[in-house]
């Protein structure tokens, strides 16, 4: 399966912050926001991954990221000129995608619970159509909406509906078979000019090829794409941090424990940070996970 990482946009609820720098390098906790989605592509065993985002922002990614070989993983980059939709990311993407399956994530979204990777593992292997994830919020309204019948079937799909059928928001989190480039590519743009993303899970439902993985209790997901969800998605990721001991979305650790990279690459990726408490934390891990 390949990964397509969306960080483009121009982040606008989030300005003045966002005027100089994209808002996916905004920090959460002690790391870029870019960390976390990616380390999500990580844990689902997805090495061939795909950044888009804006020609003024990729290099800032590139230098961040490289080519992804300092964690085990290839990079790609590619250029999304104009916020066009999510579902133009499936389009720009299709030479990567090629035959495979894909898995495409939102550069803005954050996902953390103890049985995610096993979640994330089970359903890479089981793509037949789409798989989507939803979550309970408070708030439907300003997301997609999932609605299911009383046997839990998925029944409809509603973009940010102003009276929500229910309150299961589908995520930034999205696993297709290859018959998604086709159909992204025959979806009409909205009322806006984007291709949503709505209107190409739609399809899957239509055909009877969409199913929705629930994430229930003890999962959290964070949508950091306003001010005051970006302070509580850093005020979580340090709570979490402090009293765990542990750090959400370490990549170099994440690419450890996968085995994509030793003990001894990831320890040299620490010490290249030696001098910042995270640096010092990864080579920790290395030297842990070593003896």
């Amino acid at each position: 399966m390949k990964g397509i990482l969306l960080a483009g946009g121009s982040g606008t609820r989030l300005n003045p912050m966002t005027i100089p720098v994209s808002k996916h390098l905004l920090p959460i906790g002690d790391k870029p926001m870019v960390y976390y989605p990616l380390s999500a592509l990580m844990l689902a065993g997805i090495t061939d991954i795909l950044v888009i985002s804006t020609e003024a922002d990729l290099p800032h990614y590139r230098r961040l990221l490289g080519d992804g070989s300092q964690l085990g993983i290839q990079i790609d980059y590619a250029v999304q000129d104009e916020p066009n939709g999510i579902a133009e990311a499936l389009i720009i993407g299709a030479e990567k995608i090629g035959d495979d399956p894909v898995a495409l994530i939102l550069g803005d979204n954050i996902f953390h619970g103890a049985a995610f990777q096993s979640i994330l593992e089970e359903n890479v292997r089981n793509v037949h159509g789409c798989v989507l994830f939803a979550y309970g919020v408070k708030d439907p309204e300003r997301h997609g909406v999932a609605e299911f019948d009383e046997a839990g079937r998925l029944v409809s799909l509603e973009e940010k509906p102003a009276r929500p059928r229910s309150n299961r928001a589908v995520t930034g989190l999205y696993l297709y078979d290859n018959d998604v480039v086709d159909i992204a590519k025959n979806v009409r743009p909205s009322a806006r000019g984007e291709l949503e993303i709505t209107d190409v899970n739609r399809v899957y439902l239509e055909r009877g090829r969409a199913r929705v993985v629930d994430l229930g209790r003890g999962f959290a997901w964070l949508d950091t794409g306003t001010p005051q969800s970006l302070l509580q998605a850093g005020l979580y990721v340090r709570t979490l941090e402090e009293r765990q001991g542990v750090r959400i979305a370490c990549i170099e650790e994440v690419a450890l424990r996968m085995g994509f990279i030793d003990s001894d690459a990831c320890h040299r990726l620490g010490a290249a940070m030696a001098n910042s408490a995270y640096g010092q934390y990864v080579m920790a891990v290395a030297q842990e996970l070593a003896s």
